[in-house]
């Protein structure tokens, strides 16, 4: 088999299994929870995206990787993984901007693997990625799927909240009104 089709061989076999993994089992567990607490989990996911720094130690790649691909995939990650920790540290203390952090990080988590895949794509030669060859092969795909899961859970918030004829307030009660009235 030639070299340059193992990998997106493996990735395709992993974004298929993630996929199935994510509808069979994750997500008949995580719609049953609040949105906040549903996305915890994923964000704890991301926050190993730290990971992506050995793209940058000499040594565990092959060869040296062109710096056009390392720098960009490796430090987009590290902001990803921050990005999840602010979002998580958002959430657990009921900041009014939490879910925000969360559209934030997922935004700028999906456009950092989109842009890490393309360039390694124009800029790294097929079998130099040497020990984190499973990055892109496993990790990346799993990555890619709980980022379209996020955006699901989000959209799906977004409208329950914006269709609810109660979303600016359910309990409100306005000066000269009653239980009464």
């Amino acid at each position: 088999m030639p070299v340059d089709l193992i990998l997106p061989i493996s990735i395709s076999f992993s974004l298929l299994a993630w996929s199935l993994i994510m509808y069979w089992y994750i997500h008949p567990v995580a719609k049953e929870y609040p949105l906040e607490r549903a996305l915890i989990p994923f964000l704890l996911l991301h926050s190993f995206r730290y990971v992506g720094l050995m793209f940058l130690v000499p040594g565990v790649t092959t060869e040296v990787l062109d710096s056009r691909f390392s720098q960009p995939a490796a430090y987009g990650d590290l902001i990803a993984a921050i990005l999840a920790f602010i979002a998580i540290a958002a959430i657990q203390l009921r900041a009014r901007w939490s879910i925000a952090s969360v559209w934030l990080f997922n935004i700028w988590g999906l456009a950092d693997l989109l842009n890490a895949v393309a360039r390694g794509i124009m800029f790294t030669p097929d079998g130099h990625l040497g020990a984190t060859y499973w990055i892109p092969a496993i990790i990346v795909p799993l990555l890619l799927v709980t980022h379209g899961y996020i955006f699901i859970l989000l959209i799906r918030d977004f409208r329950k909240s914006y269709n609810s004829p109660f979303r600016f307030t359910q309990t409100a009660k306005f000066k000269g009104t009653s239980e009464e009235d």
